[in-house]
């Protein structure tokens, strides 16, 4: 097969050779040429696992440290990747401009939490309000604490106009958190539908945090097109939401590398707590969603010093899935649930020149792709070479 390339688009694709005279032409027989990666849950700017030791950093910090995350996520074969919580406009902006080198950046802006819910950082001892965007004291890098209809309304509105790619809510409790079991639900059914309504007006769509069958099954009931983690879902669960076309984005990457380093890197008893019980379900909710055949994307929530092990999410994810799933996960599936069938996740004329070269095939060996890497030859982003290890 060969590809024609032009001002960062795929403008030919044949099983000839194409006559193009003035073309820089590369040779990659033997090797793999596919569509770069998508990781579509991660978090540019959270520099450690405490949120409130990120917001303490303020902004210079977490944009050098998001500089090197997104350099190391580009130099893997991600070429794309959606930040579900934290993601801002001059962000994106600087990489659209070329002042920082990544991946194409999708990004949902602050996470809208209620009170007391997974993004109100506050510990049971502070006092102190929040006031929407105007928060005292809680973390406000990432999220904003909002409560009833008008407020969420609100929210949601003016992330949208901050650029946010779509909206991400917290749907039940989390592990990170510090006053909110993971089994709790959060966010009214008022409050949901009318969240997803101001995304729906956008013609875009709500991603919801949630671990328990409750939170999944009330949340695409709501509206909410993705669900974020997914961890606890069971069999019955897993059938309900295929039928219901809902997509998965599985995170099983955060959950393996801080049982290992979590305590290590300052994760308190409570939380390593509820990091366990995540484990000890996540890879059969992985094994439900797959036999219920569930839209599954790939993402890894990986935070702070943890980022570099991005690609291991595909050596965890092979205990379930065949390479060519996996493949699919990370990439035309990703491309879906981002809006960008066509465009991304797929070798085809008229989408994205965003493409990588696998020395080997990955269709045999799925650890080509998690070798942090080492096993690419070539890597495109829009046309542009950022790597290139050819001859």
């Amino acid at each position: 097969m060969s590809a024609l390339i032009e001002n960062g688009t795929i403008r030919e694709v044949s099983e000839r050779p194409i006559r193009a005279d003035d073309a820089r032409r590369i040779n990659v027989a033997g090797k793999t040429l596919m569509p770069g990666l998508i990781d579509l849950h991660i978090h540019a700017y959270f520099s450690d696992l405490n949120a409130k030791v990120v917001d303490g950093r303020d902004a210079p910090y977490r944009t050098a440290y998001a500089v090197k995350k997104l350099g190391h996520a580009l130099d893997c074969g991600f070429t794309t990747v959606r930040d579900i919580g934290g993601g801002d406009y001059p962000l994106a902006s600087a990489i659209q401009d070329g002042l920082i080198r990544g991946p194409r950046f999708f990004y949902a802006g602050k996470v809208l939490s209620m009170t007391g819910g997974h993004v109100d950082y506050r510990t049971p001892t502070e006092q102190h309000h929040t006031h929407g965007y105007c928060s005292c004291g809680s973390m406000n890098w990432g999220g904003v604490v909002v409560d009833g209809v008008d407020e969420c309304i609100k929210a949601a509105r003016e992330e949208l106009r901050r650029g946010a790619h779509c909206i991400k809510i917290t749907a039940s409790g989390g592990v990170m958190s510090p006053s909110d079991p993971m089994w709790m639900n959060q966010f009214r059914e008022d409050e949901i539908r009318a969240i997803v309504n101001e995304c729906a007006e956008r013609r875009t769509y709500v991603s919801a945090h949630c671990h328990p069958v409750s939170a999944i099954r009330r949340s695409v009931e709501f509206g909410v097109r993705c669900i974020e983690h997914a961890t606890l879902i069971d069999a019955e669960t897993a059938r309900w939401v295929a039928e219901r076309g809902a997509f998965v984005v599985p995170t099983m990457s955060v959950i393996f590398v801080n049982m290992e380093v979590g305590a290590k890197l300052g994760m308190g008893a409570e939380n390593m707590a509820k990091l366990k019980v995540a484990a000890d379900f996540a890879i059969e909710g992985l094994q439900h969603m797959r036999d219920a055949g569930v839209k599954l994307g790939y993402g890894t929530d990986l935070l702070g010093s943890t980022y570099d092990q991005q690609c291991r999410e595909f050596t965890l994810r092979s205990e379930v899935f065949t390479p060519l799933e996996m493949l699919r996960q990370a990439t035309s599936m990703g491309a879906e649930i981002l809006m960008q069938e066509g465009k991304l996740g797929c070798v085809s004329p008229g989408a994205h020149a965003d493409l990588i070269v696998v020395d080997g095939d990955p269709l045999k060996d799925i650890e080509l792709l998690a070798a942090d890497g080492h096993k690419l030859d070539l890597i495109m982003r829009a046309g542009e070479i950022v790597k290139n290890r050819m001859t």
